[in-house]
């Protein structure tokens, strides 16, 4: 049969709409979706035929695959994803989960109306700032705080503040660039600030620093260097010492700490990382941190400092523009309010509760996980334990190597990369890594709840 007599045979779009099979499809498709997906299935036969290859024009399999097409328009394009890989603050997966109390704050504003900008006391319109701004100061120390959507659009609007138009001193070595190609060079110039590097990119010494100070200085600016580190023959200028600078020649500080934390991590173990207390402490007129990532709540920005600078940033045109929605200040509230009871947080904050699990407690998991994957799976897999090290992610504590204990399952059926993509694409997805010929599934990134849903996966897995 040629290719012409082929394409006659292809069922119309209308045909192939009155089908009992798509017809179905009515109480769960829209319906302008589903004659989207028909004319798309039918194009994609036609396409294939007339390149020369080998398609099945026949209405059934034409229909099977507008079906197929249909469901998959049908689906949210963002959904749940469980996360096995051992990456904590993993930016691909949507960085750090909520805590519960988090989350139902979240459902409460979203549902209906909410305090956002009303005084109930007054009656009169109130400030978005007020709902994180004090408990930011109490965790911090800081005179005055605000919050706005990330941690970029926090370090543009300081620097249009602070340094439009004005010079903005900062060491070469801590020209960052992170996710997404975000470099701070570049966030510098669309603030209107000219940026001066001083020092070199291994060292830079105070008087480095103090060299390059002009009538032209706006801002000083240690930017702290959260996803990676120079090691070896190395220096870089204390924040103190560039508050004392700062102090000298009447031109603010600026520290941008990246991921930002409000706890000493190394209570858990993990090295030492600057908190947003002890930036403050120091003098800096503000700091700026992540919300999102090791603090473990949601995307937003935090600045924290000097009443007359958070006063001036919180009136800047910026500020409207970067500002946060109702159901972020909510998260965001919610998790502020567990750091006041630390012991509280560290159970309930999930990047905490992740980041603070020991190897024993993991081990624990890992093989009783391992052994219900061999009860449901039966030769499917040989499953084992080994050591291996989880990573914080987000761009947080890049030297960490963070003991763990993983499944290693080594499928026997089919190889491993494709085992990899059929839990990738199951529902719900299930993200792991591979490593030596063997997919390796870490406890610590998985909430206790969803380990049966593991199994479940690699159950599906073996039988397709």
């Amino acid at each position: 049969m040629d290719v012409q007599e082929r394409l006659r045979q292809l069922p119309k779009v209308d045909a192939l709409l009155e089908r009992e099979d798509i017809a179905a499809l009515a109480g769960e498709v829209p319906r302008a979706l589903v004659v989207d997906a028909v004319r798309e299935a039918v194009e994609a036969v036609r396409g294939s035929l007339l390149e020369g290859h080998e398609a099945d024009a026949g209405a059934d399999a034409v229909a099977a695959e507008a079906i197929r097409i249909a469901r998959a328009k049908a689906r949210r394009s963002l959904r749940r994803v469980i996360n096995a890989t051992g990456i904590v603050v993993h930016t691909n997966l949507g960085r750090s989960p909520l805590a519960d109390a988090a989350v139902d704050a979240v459902a409460e504003v979203a549902r209906g109306y909410s305090t956002l900008e009303y005084d109930v006391e007054s009656g009169e319109r109130g400030s978005r700032h007020v709902h994180v701004e004090a408990l930011i100061c109490r965790l911090t120390g800081a005179e005055a705080a605000m919050a706005v959507n990330n941690n970029a659009a926090a370090v543009l609007l300081a620097l249009a503040r602070l340094a439009r138009g004005r010079e903005a001193i900062v060491s070469r070595g801590q020209l960052v660039e992170i996710g997404g190609s975000f470099r701070v060079p570049d966030v510098m110039a669309e603030s209107g600030a000219t940026m001066i590097e001083v020092g070199t990119t291994n060292k830079t010494h105070l008087r480095d620093y103090e060299s390059a100070v002009t009538e032209r200085t706006g801002l000083l600016l240690k930017v702290h260097s959260s996803n990676y580190r120079v090691v070896g023959f190395t220096e870089e200028v204390p924040l103190e010492q560039l508050v004392e600078l700062g102090a000298k020649h009447g031109v603010p500080v600026m520290e941008d700490q990246g991921s930002g934390v409000l706890v000493d991590l190394r209570a858990w173990g993990l090295p030492y990382e600057p908190t947003v207390g002890e930036s403050v402490t120091a003098g800096a007129d503000v700091v700026t941190c992540s919300g999102d990532k090791l603090l473990g709540g949601p995307q937003a920005g935090v600045l924290a400092g000097k009443r007359h600078v958070i006063t001036a940033l919180k009136k800047h045109p910026l500020a409207r523009a970067v500002r946060l929605d109702k159901m972020t200040l909510a998260a965001l509230e919610t998790t502020l309010r567990l750091y006041l009871e630390p012991e509280r947080a560290a159970r309930e904050i999930p990047t905490l509760r992740m980041l603070s699990a020991t190897r024993d407690e993991l081990a624990e998991r890992a093989v009783r996980l391992a052994d219900e994957i061999a009860k449901r799976c039966g030769d499917a897999y040989l499953t084992g334990t080994a050591d291996d090290v989880s990573r914080a992610g987000g761009g947080a504590l890049p030297m960490a190597d963070i003991p763990t204990v993983v499944v290693a399952v080594s499928p026997q059926r089919l190889g491993v990369v494709e085992l990899e993509r059929r839990l990738r694409m199951g529902d719900p997805h299930v993200i792991a890594r591979i490593s030596e010929e063997r997919l390796l599934i870490d406890p610590r990134t998985l909430a206790p709840a969803e380990e049966p849903e593991v199994v479940d996966a690699l159950a599906r897995a073996a039988r397709e």
